[in-house]
């Protein structure tokens, strides 16, 4: 069976289309976004560690995650952009992670400004961040640690999350935009998408801005491009209609003996044989 060939995450950035990416915590969750027509997924830390059943809080180790994200890179051609929380410690972690990440063929990566161990940034409970100057050092050094041009780094700023406000978010985003970072990733917690907005008509574009509109989920795909999005993420829906699927799901069989009223509206297997390539790995035997 031939070997998928991945693109880069760079050079599907560079296309100049805003590229659209679904979050992910497995293989099949991948496939399944590159099926719909996403042009990357995001190897989600909150999707990864859910479906472990932990929290979201610097549990996993970074072989764990890195694992969980080479998984999924085999199997598609779109790139898998890895979230690797605060960069799994100090700056010698992060040197490790970039070295490791990069070795097994992920392309982008994105760390956070939050102090370590985090927390996922919805959890109740401090949303501490490190100093500006420190975590600048931080992207530095993942950049000076790459071996390949092609290798993303995005910075994070949780300034929003942490009630910061814009001009903190603006200031820590030129700060790790002059360290090197190759794009920014602003998050908010906010019912509506009028922080980001502002962050957005602020900015100067020094480099591209990523958003996550996970609790304004109104903004339009295209509303965020006009106002500056070069990336938008849909970082959980997936894991959160797995959860609501499998659980209607077994409730029913429970409740009503069999799973004879669900049947049409399941995937078939035959459709899951598809997403295993089954044929393709048969032909092998011949």
């Amino acid at each position: 069976m031939q070997r998928i060939r991945n693109r880069t995450f760079r050079a599907v950035l560079a296309e100049g289309r805003a590229v659209r990416a679904a979050g992910v915590h497995d293989a099949l969750g991948a496939m399944l976004a590159e099926q719909a027509g996403f042009a990357a997924v995001w190897a989600s830390g909150l999707g990864i560690s859910a479906s472990r059943c932990v929290p979201d809080a610097s549990l996993l180790t970074m072989t764990e995650y890195l694992q969980a994200a080479v998984q999924m890179q085999r199997q598609v051609s779109i790139p898998v952009v890895a979230d690797c929380d605060s960069g799994f410690g100090n700056n010698l972690n992060i040197t490790h992670m970039v070295h490791e990440y990069e070795a097994a063929g992920i392309t982008a990566v994105c760390v956070e400004d939050k102090q370590y161990p985090k927390r996922n940034s919805f959890a109740p409970g401090n949303q501490d961040l490190v100093d500006t100057a420190a975590f600048a050092d931080k992207i530095a050094i993942a950049k000076r640690a790459q071996s390949d041009e092609d290798f993303f780094v995005i910075a994070r700023t949780e300034a929003l999350i942490s009630g910061l406000g814009v001009d903190e978010a603006l200031n820590r985003g030129y700060a790790y935009a002059a360290a090197g970072a190759d794009a920014m990733l602003v998050h908010s917690k906010q019912p509506t998408s009028a922080e980001v907005h502002a962050f957005l008509e602020q900015w100067d574009g020094r480099v591209p801005v990523v958003v996550v509109p996970t609790t304004y989920p109104d903004w339009h795909f295209d509303d965020a491009v006009k106002a500056g999005a070069s990336m938008v993420i849909y970082a959980n829906q997936g894991l959160r209609a797995t959860i609501e699927a499998l659980r209607t799901t077994f409730d029913s069989i429970i409740t009503h003996g069999s799973s004879a009223d669900l049947e049409v509206d399941l995937a078939s297997v035959n459709d899951v044989f598809e997403l295993q390539r089954l044929r393709q790995w048969l032909e092998l035997e011949r």
